[in-house]
């Protein structure tokens, strides 16, 4: 499944700011929110602040909610989370990316337009059945979020580090037993 690039990095936005919030913390500081903006860079108003920073930190269980939620319940959050926001849908071009949607005016706080880019990238999702690409970290011991967007569905883990850990006592517990 190909979602469009809007969709598919409002995905890559969201599961990075719900996964800041596994240990160690990745979202604590204006150096850990600029960092993160230099990865997503959302345009409309940035007040680059601690309040801002505190209002990304507090959509971070929503936002984990919605994601790994059932296709009904999903459904349910989207609605729920439309139903709160102020739209304006239009179609924008901006910074190199063709024509794609914003739902909410960009002089409204990062954290609903975080949150309602979101849910619209999950309205892809939903339509398309594809909420499987979305899961729990394999790794007994992380609880972080996984996107899988490849071709052969294969990703299991959050991360390289989590791969790599796995990849490693997976190894030695072949060797182990030969």
């Amino acid at each position: 499944m190909n979602f469009t690039d809007d969709t598919e990095e409002a995905l890559r936005a969201a599961i990075r700011l719900v996964n800041s919030a596994e240990e160690p913390e990745t979202l604590e500081t204006l150096a850990d929110y600029d960092a993160f903006l230099a990865d997503f860079p959302y345009s409309g108003r940035l007040d680059r602040d601690d309040a801002e920073l505190s209002s990304l930190r507090a959509i971070r269980p929503r936002l984990r909610s919605m994601l790994i939620a059932r296709r009904d319940e999903m459904a349910e959050h989207v609605n729920a989370a439309l139903a709160e926001a102020s739209l304006a849908p239009r179609l924008v071009r901006h910074d190199g990316v063709d024509w794609h949607l914003h739902a909410v005016a960009d002089e409204r706080p990062l954290a609903e337009r975080v949150l309602i880019e979101t849910a619209m990238a999950l309205i892809d999702v939903i339509r398309t059945d594809e909420g499987s690409r979305i899961s729990t970290c394999a790794d007994d011991t992380c609880e972080a979020l996984a996107l899988d967007l490849s071709r052969n569905r294969s990703k299991r883990y959050c991360s390289t580090t989590c791969t790599n850990r796995n990849a490693v006592a997976a190894y030695r517990a072949r060797r182990a037993s030969a």
